[in-house]
């Protein structure tokens, strides 16, 4: 009997106060995971923590910024003695900064790569030796599109995630041995608070540019919605992916697989 449940196991979701955090949360807690997150300050804790309890999830928030390789450490020793220890991490948080690359300085092009790709480098280190020790681990990396793709003002983020990719394949190289699995989930283009006004109509009715642009290259003809993360996320956390390492799994209606459509008149 295939194995979807996560009953009595502990999930770590970086940066899950809200957005594809949140839902990836709420779906492993609904498959049975006790759920612990963090942030980068109180504030988006306690917001974090009012979000889980109006969704009737008890979660448990920390603070922590999770480029600090020593509040990491700290962190995960105290989830280990307040919670348990971390079965499954969901390495989610992440930064974008869309600039032009000769525009961009390097400071902020090292920003995005410190809080994209050292981070999961970082907490993935943290959680690895408990995993080690209890036989068992699943790790999730949040990776994208542009773990594949390159695309105008990401420079950094590209670099990033395209390095998040080849993580995800070292560290199921590495520690596959152990019975730790170590997958990634590449988002298309996601519905969000935060993309809202690209999917605003126009004053006279006609989509976003934008908005146009994304359903003409998507084959499933719209936007991603977070909850279309659940599904990928607790099969990768489950009994059900033991033997999937090192995969990518990119849930973006099809975007990478299609070249789109023919001009018209041609």
């Amino acid at each position: 009997m295939v194995n979807f449940r996560l009953d009595g196991k502990v999930a770590l979701v970086t940066g899950a106060s809200y957005g594809i955090g949140f839902a990836i949360a709420s779906a492993l807690h609904e498959a049975g995971a006790t759920i612990v997150f963090n942030d980068i300050n109180e504030e988006f804790v306690n917001r974090g923590l009012k979000n889980y309890e109006d969704h009737g999830i008890k979660a448990h928030g920390y603070v922590c910024d999770v480029t600090d390789e020593e509040a990491v450490n700290n962190l995960v020793k105290r989830v280990e003695e307040e919670v348990g220890v971390i079965d499954i991490l969901v390495n989610n948080a992440g930064i974008i900064k869309r600039i032009p690359m000769v525009e961009m300085s390097a400071a902020d092009f090292r920003k995005v790569i410190d809080v994209d790709l050292n981070a999961p480098f970082i907490v993935a280190k943290a959680v690895i030796p408990s995993m080690i020790k209890k036989g068992h681990g699943k790790i999730i990396n949040i990776c994208s599109m542009m773990s594949e793709l390159g695309r105008e003002t990401v420079s950094a983020y590209a670099a990033a995630k395209g390095g998040l990719k080849m993580l995800t394949k070292n560290i199921a190289s590495e520690y596959g041995e152990f019975n730790i699995q170590c997958n990634g989930i590449g988002p298309g283009y996601i519905a969000t608070p935060q993309t809202a006004p690209l999917r605003e109509r126009q004053s006279d009715g006609s989509r976003h540019p934008f908005d146009s642009f994304i359903i003409a290259k998507t084959p499933a003809a719209r936007w991603g919605e977070a909850e279309d993360l659940a599904g990928p996320a607790v099969f990768l956390a489950s009994e059900a992916s033991d033997f999937v390492n090192g995969h990518i799994l990119y849930v973006d209606g099809g975007i990478l697989a299609y070249i789109g459509k023919q001009p018209s008149g041609e």
